[in-house]
């Protein structure tokens, strides 16, 4: 038999659901108020930064020539490491000690790791701590991907590894993190010719997420390449070649009808294709940089000079 709810009950019922009620808009209201606090601590971050980008020397062309030799210049000893070591791997076959190779890329990882690391980025230039920071990430994800496969590399495949190491989550975080630094330092020189020039050909369109042919054809060269370095970013082709050799390989195919024959319209498109068919080498811009770039405003940076 069922007993029915008296006053009481029905009094405590209201009361707990009332409390229920109380507990939730707190919660919310909490969530509400540590979000809103964020979001003023995340925007007063970013101005500071901006602020500090805009100081005179944040990135004049000495900040950039010593972030180049201390910080990405070592990086990049590392990343022609990692892929001459693949290439080593895929040519030797089964001859291969895969597990030595793999030894060897931890450690000349971990040593470019301790050695960015020694080193220090300027605060009065943000974009630039920022990338000293992503390429360390980078290093540290490369060592810790090769250590994580050297224990199986001999019972491998080299092609079974080489896939391995495309796939594994560690060196596909590696490769974001390393790309974005070089987006960053990319950025920074585009930075830089705003001190030169207040406002470089198509700098206004690098906030873009795509970019058509008609977009690159309004493009200084700095712009180009950094440009090209956010294209890299978002498809996370990680590549043996600086921007700049793929850039001045952009031009070449619009230039000789080679892109519009191929209906590649845009700026990602083509940068797929030519890495997909490895039809740019690391040096193409040093070989074309004369024909299709004298007189543009560059700083001095050896990757931009020599063929290094």
């Amino acid at each position: 038999m069922n007993k029915r709810m008296n006053r009481t009950d029905y009094f405590f019922s209201l009361a707990f659901v009332f409390l229920l009620v109380c507990v939730a808009g707190a919660f919310f209201f909490g969530v509400q108020i540590g979000q809103s606090r964020a979001e003023t601590k995340f925007a007063a971050m970013m101005s500071k930064k901006e602020e500090a980008s805009k100081k005179p020397g944040a990135y004049d062309q000495q900040v950039l020539v010593s972030f180049y030799h201390t910080i990405y210049s070592p990086y990049r000893e590392f990343s022609n490491r990692w892929f001459d070591h693949l290439k080593e791997l895929e040519m030797q076959g089964g001859t291969a000690d895969a597990a030595a190779v793999m030894k060897n890329l931890s450690k000349a990882a971990d040593d470019k790791y301790a050695e960015l690391s020694g080193a220090s980025t300027p605060d009065t230039s943000p974009l630039l701590v920022e990338a000293h920071r992503n390429l360390l990430k980078g290093l540290k994800l490369f060592a810790d991907s090769a250590k994580k496969l050297q224990a199986k590399a001999n019972a491998t495949h080299p092609a079974a590894l080489l896939a391995d190491i495309e796939n594994d989550p560690y060196a596909r975080e590696a490769k974001k993190f390393s790309l974005l630094g070089q987006q960053q330092f990319y950025e920074s020189i585009v930075k830089w010719n705003e001190t030169i020039e207040p406002q470089p050909k198509g700098a206004g369109l690098l906030g873009q997420s795509s970019f058509t042919t008609k977009d690159w054809s309004q493009m200084s060269l700095n712009v180009k390449n950094a440009a090209v370095s956010s294209v890299l970013l978002k498809q996370n082709q990680f590549l043996p070649l600086y921007p700049q050799d793929l850039t001045v390989r952009i031009d070449e195919m619009i230039a000789n009808g080679q892109a519009k024959k191929l209906n590649l319209t845009d700026v990602q498109s083509i940068v797929e294709m030519l890495a997909d068919t490895n039809a740019a080498r690391k040096g193409d811009y040093i070989s074309g940089k004369d024909k299709w770039y004298a007189g543009e405003t560059m700083p001095q940076l050896p990757f931009f000079y020599e063929n290094k």
